[in-house]
């Protein structure tokens, strides 16, 4: 047969295959596209049904409040997300005429008149507040039929994600098996290419076909194995080698952008997992220095390039203190007054870096390649601290990263606000609000406690009972505001003089308590008579007119030399009813008499 059949069958031959390998990358390609189609309307649909759950939830929210505290706020926001789920109604109705299965579309309708009951009850609810009847509000708010259609909502909301997602990896493992049919084809046609440019035709076409086809062999080799950073081969040629080729790029480009798109969703998942576990923490802080600990912890897992300050607002000092710093930041001042930042002025995020993008925060100091955010903690329309973040070097990506940011810093302010709500309140239960000292009902537990130390390991415990001479004359000549003038004086008097781990209270009236641990009735009586010289070398007035002087009486006693753990009180009040007896404005340790009682008079007599 001569050379030039055999060429011209070979060319024909080779075109043929090129051309078939070319198409059937093609259609790999028009297959990689369907799933990834695929994969868009199920994020789509899915997307759609969150955002009816989010926007109810936050309805129901903004009702619930609206309805609890009659703030025109909330009524505000619930009406922006009513108009939320209008434009959702009617993207739902433009998803009749789509792909979307009929049945999927109903479980969507479904869901969207359970949204459309549920926003007609919290109509109706708004507008029992805005008559007045509350109470007709929290009653719909709350009923069993705004229970039950919430449920049903729920529901249909799981279903049609369910569903969707199931009629989604149907049409995804369609498209996988015809991209993974083609990808054969393809493969077997350059195989055969390769062997033909070999064996018949090597000394016509070496150069041309049979080295860019054996490159692009290995190439889609390494693709078939998901090794996307192998080089294409460069053929610019405007044959089917450089068609297939394109292909090759095309499909390598997507490839890699679904790798990167599955990247994206396991770091999101990582962090979104990370913040939540920080959230399930917080939740059992009882103080701000254990806040800080949580934070501290999982800030640097969150954002590992990224260091940071908790600031905690100090409402008596009117400054901001850290609790707390992660990774060594070095610009921002520990302390400092809300006034030097940006973000505690406007109530919002401020970024601050060399680069000019805004002005930075007087807290900071020299900014050279630093990129810095700080964020605001907000509860309850207040400012309770701030988040600072710093990155060393580079861009910190405070965009990209600012849902994460705001999830954090929103918990976190609610967390920090819960802790000090808990604080106010147990100060509130504990503390006396007239001198500041701790009540009567403080007294009774720290006085099981330390009764209970001393009788295990055998200290000494110590108590102290005072009383204020003829106090009633102090209301009764100068008013009731002159005799708390004098409550707060002897209370002053009484913290001046505690030392670590004692205990002033105030225990009813005008008597106070000194609780003592780890000292005996010498010791204590010393204290007291210190007490009663401080109190009485005080002059004080009201109203420009002197008050008489201020004299306590004081009776002491201790464990275990007067008095057994359990009646210690009641022991130091009986020394205390001996001092009064006695004379007033004197010291008395129980067992003892008071100096110039009538028992001694008629003794010396």
């Amino acid at each position: 047969m001569r050379i030039a059949t055999i060429t011209n069958w070979a060319y024909g031959i080779t075109l043929l295959l090129t051309f078939g390998s070319g198409g059937a990358f093609m259609a790999a390609m028009r297959a990689d596209t369907d799933e990834r189609e695929a994969v868009e309307r199920r994020s789509a649909y899915v997307r759609i049904a969150d955002d009816v759950e989010l926007i109810v939830e936050r309805m129901t929210e903004q009702a619930q409040l609206y309805a609890a505290r009659g703030e025109p706020a909330h009524k505000r926001a619930w009406q922006r997300d009513r108009e939320g789920i209008a434009v959702i109604d009617r993207t739902i109705a433009q998803l009749r005429n789509t792909s979307l299965p009929r049945s999927l579309y109903n479980e969507l309708a479904i869901a969207d008149e359970d949204a459309d009951r549920i926003e007609a009850i919290e109509q109706a609810a708004i507008a029992a507040v805005d008559r007045g009847d509350s109470a007709a509000a929290r009653a719909l708010l709350y009923g069993n039929d705004y229970i039950t259609l919430s449920a049903q909502l729920s529901r249909a909301v799981d279903t049609f994600k369910a569903d969707v997602r199931a009629w989604a990896d149907r049409d995804l493992a369609a498209a996988r098996d015809r991209a993974d049919r083609w990808d054969d084809i393809a493969r077997l046609l350059l195989g055969l290419t390769a062997a033909l440019f070999l064996s018949v035709l090597y000394f016509i076409l070496a150069r041309r076909v049979a080295r860019p086809l054996a490159k692009m062999s290995g190439v889609v080799t390494r693709m078939a194995e998901r090794d996307y950073e192998t080089d294409l081969p460069d053929d610019r040629t405007q044959d089917e080698i450089g068609e297939v080729t394109q292909a090759l790029r095309l499909f390598r480009r997507n490839s890699i952008e679904r790798e990167r798109l599955e990247r994206e969703r396991d770091e999101d998942r990582r962090v979104k997992d990370l913040i939540s576990r920080m959230m399930h923490r917080m939740q059992g802080c009882d103080i701000e220095a254990e806040l800080a600990d949580v934070v501290a912890c999982y800030a640097p897992q969150i954002f590992p390039d990224l260091a940071g300050h908790i600031f905690v607002y100090d409402h008596a000092r009117g400054r901001l203190d850290t609790i707390g710093r992660w990774q060594g930041p070095r610009l921002s001042l520990p302390d400092f007054a809300p006034t030097f930042c940006w973000g505690l002025r406007r109530g919002h995020s401020h970024r601050s870096n060399a680069r000019g993008e805004d002005i930075c925060c007087q807290h900071l100091g020299d900014i050279t390649d630093e990129d810095c955010l700080c964020v605001p903690l907000m509860a309850q329309g207040g400012t309770v601290g701030m988040l600072y973040f710093e990155a060393a070097q580079g861009d910190g990506r405070f965009p990209d990263r600012a849902i994460y940011i705001d999830l954090m810093s929103e918990n976190i302010g609610l967390a920090l606000a819960n802790i000090q709500l808990r604080a106010t309140l147990g100060a509130l239960a504990t503390r006396d609000p007239l001198t500041g000292l701790s009540n009567r009902r403080h007294l009774d537990e720290m006085f099981n406690i330390e009764r209970a130390l001393a009788e295990g390991e055998g200290i000494p415990l110590a108590c102290l009972m005072i009383d204020i001479d003829h106090f009633k004359r102090f209301n009764d000549e100068f008013g009731h505001d002159a005799g708390d003038l004098v409550m707060q004086h002897v209370a002053q008097v009484l913290k001046s003089h505690a030392r670590e781990r004692d205990l002033p209270c105030r225990y009813g009236g005008e008597e106070f308590t000194l609780l003592m641990p780890g000292r005996d009735s010498a010791a204590a009586a010393e204290r007291a008579e210190d007490i009663r010289q401080t109190i009485r070398k005080v002059g004080l007035a009201w109203r420009g007119r002197p008050l008489p002087p201020v004299t306590v009486s004081i009776g002491v006693a201790s464990y275990p030399v007067e008095a057994d753990a359990a009646s210690l009180i009641s022991v130091a009040d009986g020394a205390l009813l001996a001092a009064k007896e006695g004379g007033r404005d004197r010291v008395v340790i129980a067992g003892t008499e008071p100096p110039g009682s009538p028992k001694r008079m008629r003794a010396a007599g």
